[in-house]
Order: structure tokens, then sequence, then C-alpha cells
């Protein structure tokens, strides 16, 4: 019900936005689509993750990790470039992120992997506009549904520093899928770069 409620809301807040040119209406507007889609996404992830559950579904059979992204990433570890491994099943659950993506984010390889992606970096509480786990999701079931990388525009996605306040940040991301023997979607590779230095405030 909550699903479909943020569905018709959604609908309804970009069609009443195409209408007005009331700059408060639209400010207005604005805070409640992003809230809508923000969460609907997590609703989406949480159930389902980025598998359409009528066209794919689950994995019959659990993959070897370790000897996936060995044989696939074998320079995932130790890659200067910022990577994380995520399962494109529900929850979208962080399976392994590499020391770049790390440092890049303010985590710890060990506080973050078996979670969910949005439990781990939602967005910032305090931007009603923020839309980055509403767009990352969207990328990211683009991969799962065309079987192909994703660039993501620059993304405003602000990250929590150790004292747990958030810290603006912009990012370039980049998703690919990653297919088992069979031509099955078997992970999600989500590549980053900080960008905020060259973006203007």
């Amino acid at each position: 019900m909550q699903k479909f409620i943020c569905e018709q809301n959604i609908a309804n807040f970009e069609r009443m936005l195409s209408e007005t040119s009331d700059p408060a209406l639209q400010r207005t507007l604005e805070r409640l689509l992003a809230t809508n889609k923000r969460e609907l996404a997590l609703i989406e992830s949480e159930e389902w993750g980025v598998r359409n559950p009528l066209l794919a579904p689950p994995r019959a059979t659990a993959i070897d990790v370790p000897g996936l992204r060995e044989q696939l990433l074998s320079d995932f570890a130790d890659s200067p470039h910022p990577y994380m491994l995520l399962d494109p099943g529900p929850r979208l659950q962080i399976i392994d992120i590499n020391a770049a993506y790390a440092a890049a984010t303010l985590t710890d390889r060990h506080g973050v992997v078996g979670r969910s992606l949005f439990e781990v970096f939602p967005d910032n509480p305090d931007d009603p506009l923020a839309k980055g786990v509403s767009n990352l999701f969207a990328s990211l079931r683009t991969v799962a549904t065309t079987g192909r990388a994703h660039a993501m525009a620059i993304q405003r996605y602000d990250i929590r520093g150790p004292d747990g306040a958030f810290i603006e940040r912009h990012w370039q991301p980049i998703n690919s899928p990653i297919h088992d023997r069979n031509g099955g979607l078997a992970f999600l590779l989500h590549h980053v770069e900080d960008v905020t230095d060259q973006v203007e405030r």
C-alpha cells in the first residue's frame, strides 16, 4: 500500500510541478517529489533489490563470491579506484568494498560488508531535495534491466563523517553488471570518483 501511495504521489507531484509557475509551490512540490522518490526507492530496494521479480527470479544457487571476485576483478582489492560490489537482490546488500572506496567514503570495510546499501549510505536528512538514493537506485535498476554499464551524471550524495555529521560530496558514478557463466546478473559493480573539488559551489 505504501508503494502504491508513493507512486501516486510522484505522478501527482510531477503533474502539478509541470502546471505551476508559483516559485513557492514549485519548491514545496520539489521537496515532496524528492521525498516520495526516495521512499519508493527504499521500499523497492528492500523488497527485491533491482531485480524485476517477474522477469528475473532470484538466484537458485549460491555464488562463490571470493572466487568470482578473484577471477573477474583480480585488481579489485589493490585498485586505486574506489569500487563497491553489491548483491542485486533484496536490500542491495554490500558484498565488498576496496580500500580506495573505504577511504573515499570515510567508511570501514568491516563496518559495511553485509549491510544494506541505503542503510550505510542514506540521503542527508538535512537536505530535503537530496536525490542520491533515488538516482542511484534508478541507475542500478537500469544496469539490471539492460545488462549494460550505466554512467550517471555528477551526483551530489553527502556522506557521514567520523562524527556522524553529513559532509557535502559530489561523485561521478559508473555502475556495471557482473554476469555469471549463464549470463545471469550475479553482482553490480559500483565505481565512483570524488569530483567535489571540481563542482562550483
